[in-house]
């Protein structure tokens, strides 16, 4: 097995060249160090489905019924307490700016770097 090439500065750095009060040479990004202007948008977490069992039961009234909903209004009734209860859940989680892991979601993370906008030349 050949050994790794490495540029002909590492080698003589681990030589002991540059131990002389002599620096080794400074690395030099190929890019300039800068933000981006908007990160990709990434759900932080999977949401789950919600009131799947009340839809089920409500689509087996109306089944049952011939797709009248006359006799369904207690299930129906049911299915849309579930979805305000689920949506005003979401809300109530999308105010909190923080995940429990410390990060901002990337809608908020786009807000802020177009409040802030990355100098990308000089005038």
């Amino acid at each position: 097995m050949a050994a790794p090439a490495y540029p002909a500065w590492v080698t003589r750095w681990v030589s002991g060249q540059w131990r002389n009060k002599k620096r080794p040479p400074a690395l030099r990004p190929p890019r300039t160090l800068a933000l981006a202007d908007k990160v990709a948008n990434r759900r932080e977490q999977l949401t789950e489905a919600t009131c799947i069992t009340e839809m089920s039961v409500m689509m087996a009234c109306w089944k049952q019924n011939d797709f009248n909903d006359a006799p369904c209004a207690k299930e129906i009734s049911t299915f849309y307490d579930c979805v305000a209860k689920a949506e005003k859940e979401r809300k109530n989680q999308n105010e909190d700016s923080l995940s429990s892991r410390g990060n901002l979601p990337s809608s908020k993370v786009n807000k802020l770097l177009k409040r802030f906008p990355q100098i990308t030349r000089y005038v």
